[in-house]
C-alpha cells in the first residue's frame, strides 16, 4: 500500500502564495462553434437543474425540461465534435505508425485525413436528405420543430467537414499529422 506524500507547508509560505501574480487568461484556442456549445451546454444545464428543482422540491415536474434537455445534449455532441476535429483530438489509433518507414506513414496519414473529409462530406448530405424527410416533424412536448435539433447536427457535420478540410491543409503544410508524431500535439501545460 502506498502513502500519499504530503509536503509540510508554513502558514506564512500559504499566505504568500495567495500574492502570486494570477495567471492570464488565454481564450485564443477557442473558435465559434466552442462558444455556440458552451450556451447550449448551459441552456442544457439550466434545463436539468429546472427538471430536478420542479421534480424533487415541488413534486410537481415540468415534462417539457427533459426533451429540451435531451435535444440540447444532441447539439452538445455535435457541435463539441467540431472542436475535437479542429485540434485532432478523436480517439485514433498511432502505434502502426512509429514501426511504418517515413514515407509510408505519411502516405496513410494523408489517406486517413481524405477518408476523413469524404467521410464528413457524406454525413452532410446524408443528414441533409434526412433533415428534408422529417422537416415538418413536432416535438412532443413543446410545440416547436423537431428540425432545430435536426439542424444543429447538420452544422456540427457540416464545421467538421470544414474543420477537417483545415487540418488536412495544416498537416500538409507542416508535412506531419497528429497520427506521425503525436508527442507533437501534446498540451501539457506547467
Amino acid at each position: 500500500m502506498s502513502k500519499e506524500v504530503h509536503t509540510p507547508i508554513t502558514a506564512e509560505e500559504l499566505a504568500h502564495s495567495f500574492e502570486d501574480a494570477a495567471p492570464t487568461a488565454d481564450i485564443s484556442q477557442y473558435a465559434f462553434e466552442d462558444w455556440l456549445t458552451l450556451i447550449v451546454f448551459w441552456i442544457m444545464t439550466g434545463c436539468v437543474f429546472l427538471q430536478f428543482f420542479t421534480r424533487y422540491v415541488l413534486n410537481n415536474s415540468y415534462a417539457w425540461t427533459e426533451e429540451i434537455a435531451t435535444n440540447c445534449l444532441i447539439a452538445v455532441v455535435f457541435l463539441g465534435s467540431v472542436m475535437c476535429v479542429r485540434l485532432s483530438r478523436h480517439i485514433q489509433v498511432d502505434v502502426l505508425y512509429h514501426y511504418l518507414p517515413a514515407r509510408i506513414a505519411r502516405g496513410m496519414a494523408v489517406f486517413v485525413d481524405l477518408v476523413r473529409i469524404t467521410f464528413f462530406a457524406y454525413a452532410c448530405w446524408l443528414m441533409w436528405r434526412y433533415v428534408a424527410i422529417v422537416a415538418h416533424e413536432r416535438m412532443v412536448t413543446v410545440n416547436l420543430p423537431r428540425s432545430i435539433v435536426f439542424y444543429s447536427v447538420l452544422a456540427g457535420f457540416v464545421l467538421m467537414f470544414f474543420r477537417s478540410i483545415q487540418v488536412f491543409i495544416a498537416n500538409q503544410r507542416r508535412g506531419y499529422s497528429v497520427l506521425e508524431r503525436p508527442e507533437e500535439f501534446q498540451t501539457i501545460e506547467d
